[in-house]
């Protein structure tokens, strides 16, 4: 790294966001190199940093009883291994050509810049909010950030009534439709897809409908909002489709987030079709020695497709994190990518998923064979087992694993890990048919549901040669 300026001969590492990808590359930073050759100064515009937003809508929904077993590191902590992290402060502007960002301080407004030998921009996502008539009116709720956490749970106690609308059926809207039947609230889910969870198949997504069905949820599918109706107060008091009107005493946004690269693109900095950050394999900015970015500000490049795809996760974070650390403090690491793996529940349903779904296939121009297979938990026989569903797509004639897909209840989810080491491997259906995976009467049948799964696809592979 070729950062050599600091005011007192120290270089001086900018960081702009203060959450996961952000003071991860700080602390990594810091940890390679000594407060006496970097100085690390970092910006954040909220209260918080360090905190888990994956963890939102089980502290709304009363699983995890308080706000601060979200954050991993307080800006104290921070502050107290050598990082200069100055909250409640917004970058407002980066000068690429000056090597510099223009901060302010939002509760007092005063504006200051600040050189830098490097830079990382960690700024996240923002949710998407349509616009529409009433989406800022009072009652009406996004969940990004701990603030957002903290406004949805105050304005939960003050509701004027007891009815709930999300709007989008993602993995945000799953699971704060859960959180708020968790809260005592009747919850209608309004979602444009003809099933909810649009990251499946809509086959599996089926599964979920029920399962939310089940727990009270009224699911409307098929359905666009158009806007949300306000009273006299100018409170929301409803959620108005095209076709219909839902009452509403609150309303949650689950639509969706986007990159916030909004400071990016005004610097010039190169954005891909997603709009997120382009970055190279050390994550670096494409075209900018010194300057790195990571987190939900980037796209990522997608092992399976090939082809570029925006994934906000914390794990892609944390380890894009570690990678600009490990790079901006002088060291050498990369990131190679990611092949899609994420995984979610709703009651005791739990829903996976790795690779590509059939649409994202087509997309990439893949020929492509899929099956669906019926399996248990464990073995028939031993207490608990339950029922399990894998779907699996391998590309037609090479037998190659493109993307598979679980959803069942206990012991389902994590079983996604073995076809994200199988899809990273590039394996086929075939090979994956022999893998050496752990046996017992309580964990698996004799045949684990995945490689079920695998025979069959490498089965239907087969015969498609013929």
């Amino acid at each position: 790294m070729s950062m050599n300026g600091g005011r007192d001969g120290r270089r001086r590492l900018v960081v702009i966001g203060g959450d996961a990808a952000g003071m991860s590359a700080a602390s990594q930073a810091r940890r390679m190199s000594g407060p006496d050759e970097l100085e690390i100064v970092a910006f954040e515009r909220g209260h918080f940093s360090s905190y888990s937003a994956c963890g939102i809508p089980y502290w709304v929904g009363g699983d995890v009883p308080e706000r601060d077993q979200l954050v991993a590191r307080t800006p104290a902590e921070h502050r107290a291994r050598g990082i200069d992290l100055r909250m409640r402060t917004e970058v407002v502007a980066i000068d690429v050509a000056g090597r510099r960002v223009r901060a302010r301080d939002v509760e007092s407004g005063a504006e200051s810049w600040t050189s830098y030998d490097g830079l990382v921009i960690a700024t996240g996502a923002r949710p998407v909010r349509p616009d529409m008539p009433g989406v800022d009116a009072p009652g009406v709720h996004g969940v990004q950030t701990l603030d957002d956490g903290e406004a949805l749970l105050d304005s939960l106690e003050r509701a004027p009534g007891r009815r709930a609308v999300v709007v989008g059926a993602g993995y945000i809207g799953v699971e704060m439709a859960e959180a708020l039947i968790n809260r005592g609230f009747e919850v209608t889910v309004v979602n444009r897809g003809k099933e909810p969870m649009s990251t499946l198949d809509p086959d599996m997504g089926r599964m979920v409908h029920g399962a939310m069905e089940g727990l009270g949820i009224t699911m409307v599918n098929d359905a666009e909002v158009t806007k949300l109706l306000t009273g006299e107060d100018g409170r929301v008091r409803a959620v108005a489709t095209e076709d219909a009107e839902y009452p509403a005493d609150l309303v949650v946004l689950g639509i969706g987030v986007r990159p916030e690269t909004s400071l990016a693109r005004a610097a010039g900095l190169p954005l891909g079709a997603h709009g997120g950050l382009l970055t190279d394999l050390a994550m670096r900015v494409r075209g900018h020695e010194d300057i790195w970015a990571g987190g939900d500000c980037v796209e990522v490049l997608n092992l399976v497709s090939g082809q570029e795809q925006y994934v906000p996760l914390g794990t892609h974070a944390n380890k894009h994190g570690q990678v600009i650390g490990t790079n901006a403090g002088g060291g050498y690491a990369t990131f190679p990518g990611v092949v899609g793996t994420a995984v979610s529940k709703v009651c005791d349903l739990e829903i996976a998923r790795t690779g590509l779904r059939e649409k994202d296939a087509h997309r990439a121009g893949l020929r492509f064979e899929s099956v669906v297979i019926e399996s248990t938990s464990r073995a028939g026989y031993y207490p608990g087992a339950s029922p399990m569903t894998v779907k699996m797509l391998a590309e037609r004639g090479t037998g190659r694993l493109l993307g598979v897909q679980i959803v069942g209840r206990e012991g389902a989810g994590k079983r996604v890990d073995i076809a994200a080491v199988a899809l990273t491997a590039q394996m086929t259906v075939q090979q994956m048919t022999a893998l050496d995976l752990g046996y017992a009467p309580p964990f698996s049948p004799v045949w684990d549901p995945v490689l079920v799964a695998a025979r069959k696809a490498a089965a239907k592979v087969r015969a498609s040669q013929r």
